[in-house]
């Protein structure tokens, strides 16, 4: 795997390289000299962060069910409505 190092204006000067040197590996993009922003294949972004997940298996994650959930009680009063 290849990290490129690209400066910011680099970077806005030629996006497509980028998005080609992105294809071997993360790009680092930097504002004056410091690394600011990491440029990724989706592939990649997704191989870092577990990939997609659906709702259902975010609630079924181990360790949920210690977490309590107790909302207040609302209360919601009538009052008579004038139809005339």
């Amino acid at each position: 795997m290849t990290v490129t190092r690209l400066s910011s204006r680099e970077f806005n000067q030629d996006v497509g390289r980028a998005k080609k040197a992105a294809a071997e590996g993360p790009v680092v993009i930097t504002d004056r000299g410091k690394p600011a922003h990491v440029l990724l294949t989706i592939g990649d972004y997704e191989k870092l962060t577990g990939g997609k997940r659906s709702l259902v298996k975010a609630l079924t994650m181990p360790g949920l069910s210690g977490i309590t959930f107790e909302p207040e009680p609302v209360r919601i009063e009538s009052r008579p409505v004038d139809l005339s």
